[in-house]
């Protein structure tokens, strides 16, 4: 989760939050090396005491000026399309979730179990035990397995809604009478923190979203218990 005074991202808990902040890098690199070169011909264009006609005017370098940029647009826009399709790819996903936005709570349902969901709260502050985290804990935790592809499919009953968890690099919106879908593989066990990133009311800053990753042996008796008391 995010740090106090955190100025760069959190730390990636999928692949594809991965390439997100790898292309975040190279983009970056791009504008600094940009801003810098342009940087550098302001000064010298200013404080120069000498004026060169074929500077003024010159074929050479409106062409060099214009074909320049283009071939930095498609250096930063071919690694963009690669993951915006990446985000989209959807193979064999082997566990179904089901997150429905409510005013203000999310509800859960596991479609590959019978009889297996629930409702998800925020903890009001004064029920906080010491470590947990104020406005992002939340009564029941979304379980998934590590290192297995999960699916989940995204809507709202009443108003929009967004399902977001930055370190799992997803965001996507809960629409009342559409149904939206995602998909990641979480590679390692933790807690990942997200909020609702829509504005939905006057609780909007009072939806949690806890998802907890463990691994596979653990997932299938933590499934066990939750059928068992519901």
């Amino acid at each position: 989760m995010a740090l106090p005074s955190q100025l760069g991202f959190q730390d990636a808990g999928s692949p594809l939050m991965e390439e997100l902040l790898h292309f975040h890098d190279h983009a970056l690199m791009v504008v600094f090396l940009i801003s810098t070169m342009v940087l550098y011909i302001i000064v010298a264009m200013v404080t120069a005491k000498l004026t060169d006609k074929l500077v003024l005017d010159s074929q050479e370098i409106e062409i060099i000026w214009t074909v320049l940029p283009a071939i930095i647009l498609i250096l930063i826009a071919l690694p963009s399309l690669r993951i915006l399709y990446l985000m989209d790819e959807i193979n064999d996903p082997h566990l179904t979730i089901k997150a429905l936005g409510h005013q203000w709570y999310w509800s859960y349902e596991y479609t590959d179990y019978e009889d297996l969901g629930f409702d998800s709260y925020m903890i009001p502050t004064h029920d906080l035990t010491p470590g947990q985290f104020r406005l992002l804990e939340a009564d029941h935790r979304m379980v998934i397995p590590t290192e297995s592809p999960a699916r989940v499919l995204i809507s709202a009953e009443d108003v929009l809604h967004s399902w977001a968890v930055p370190a799992l690099g997803i965001k996507a919106d809960a629409v009342p009478g559409r149904l939206n879908q995602t998909t990641f593989i979480v590679n390692r066990p933790g807690v990942f923190y997200g909020q609702c990133s829509e504005i939905c009311g006057a609780n909007h800053s009072f939806m949690p979203i806890v998802v907890e990753a463990i691994p596979l042996e653990h997932f299938e008796n933590w499934t066990s218990l939750m059928s068992e008391e519901t």
